[in-house]
């Protein structure tokens, strides 16, 4: 397991702080029981912060003829949306909810070029909420392969404040390549053609880059 880098200033962040909050609370209580439970409590705060950038040690799935999950998380959604940013006409959505004890890596479900990425400010609902997908802070990915594309959407949530995304339009990218990340919970949208064969059903566990979600 490895740690990702937009965690670094994070975890660095917080453990100066949870030092600093220790010894200054430490400094003027004397009850040494609440100091020691007060060591433990911010202990295990910070294996938490630290745990939340983890990046495990994984075999994707590579295959041309399927796409996988660009997260970890649980389906909470599949239904037929009208798409109105990129497509114009209906879809097959499927959203995928990340808690913050979830591998929060955002990962390319195809291997395929960037045409079209896009952020979007907006709300913070929470991430379950159906307009989280459309009034939310998000930003939308559109994969393309031969002639089939795949937009991908990450959406902030209640808890989570920052998206980061490494797409670039034109880029020719690859199945499983981290996609972006997003920071302490909240949840990915796929919109695909209607009619795609799907392999996963709602309230099933998935993992980023593991687990197929459906046939191309």
């Amino acid at each position: 397991m490895t740690i990702h880098r937009e965690g670094y200033r994070t975890i660095t962040v917080v453990a100066v702080a949870l030092i600093a909050l220790k010894l200054l609370i430490c400094k003027f209580v004397s009850n040494a029981w609440f100091c020691d439970f007060l060591v433990v409590l911010t202990s295990l705060f910070f294996i938490f912060i630290v745990s939340f950038f983890r990046i495990p040690s994984r075999r994707l799935t590579i295959n041309d003829s399927l796409f996988t999950s660009p997260c970890d998380g649980k389906v909470v959604v599949i239904e037929e949306v009208y798409d109105e940013e990129y497509f114009k006409d209906k879809r097959l959505q499927i959203s995928i909810f990340m808690s913050p004890l979830n591998v929060h890596v955002n990962r390319n479900p195809i291997s395929g070029e960037v045409v079209y990425s896009k952020y979007h400010k907006g709300k913070y609902l929470v991430a379950w909420n159906p307009k989280s997908s459309t009034e939310n802070e998000r930003h939308s990915v559109v994969l393309k392969k031969d002639e089939k594309e795949i937009l991908v959407k990450q959406i902030a949530g209640a808890v989570a404040k920052r998206i980061v995304n490494y797409s670039i339009v034109g880029q020719q990218v690859k199945q499983g390549e981290e996609l972006g990340f997003i920071k302490f919970g909240s949840r990915v949208d796929l919109l695909l053609p209607i009619g795609t064969k799907v392999n996963v059903s709602l309230n099933e566990v998935v993992k980023g880059g593991v687990s197929v979600i459906g046939v191309l």
